[in-house]
């Protein structure tokens, strides 16, 4: 019989137990077991208490915020919802843009800080008009 399945005969008492024998033997497997008990739904209310499965990185969740919250059976306030989310989406990716700009000004700002220091201290020259 697989591990996994004669703890779960157990239930979370022994996948506590699993977790913390695993970090008195080596803190790796320990933290291995505690991923994998939170991961399969054993020690939580599973997927991440009411998150989707995440597919293909971390992004995929923020893609589909929107779509995630099931109906509140109620109709008005899930569009209230929904358009307040919306509406925060578009705010952060104003922010972005802000910084984004920021970032761009802030380099421009140092280039031609380094420019007029550059031109500054031009190679000084002898009275023939050679270079030293």
């Amino acid at each position: 019989m697989p591990i996994a399945a004669k703890l779960d005969e157990f239930g979370k008492p022994a996948w506590i137990a699993a977790v913390v024998l695993g970090f008195m033997v080596w803190w790796p497997i320990g933290l291995m077991t505690l991923a994998f008990a939170f991961g399969s739904g054993r020690m939580g209310r599973g997927q991440f208490a009411g998150f989707p499965r995440w597919k293909g990185g971390c992004g995929d969740w923020k893609r589909n915020a929107r779509h995630w919250h099931r109906s509140s059976g109620n109709a008005a306030f899930d569009e209230y919802r929904n358009e307040t989310l919306k509406r925060l989406e578009d705010e952060e990716q104003e922010f972005r843009d802000f910084l984004e700009r920021l970032r761009q000004a802030k380099d421009k700002q140092e280039f031609d800080q380094f420019m007029a220091d550059r031109r500054g201290r031009q190679t000084p020259t002898n009275e023939a008009g050679e270079h030293a």
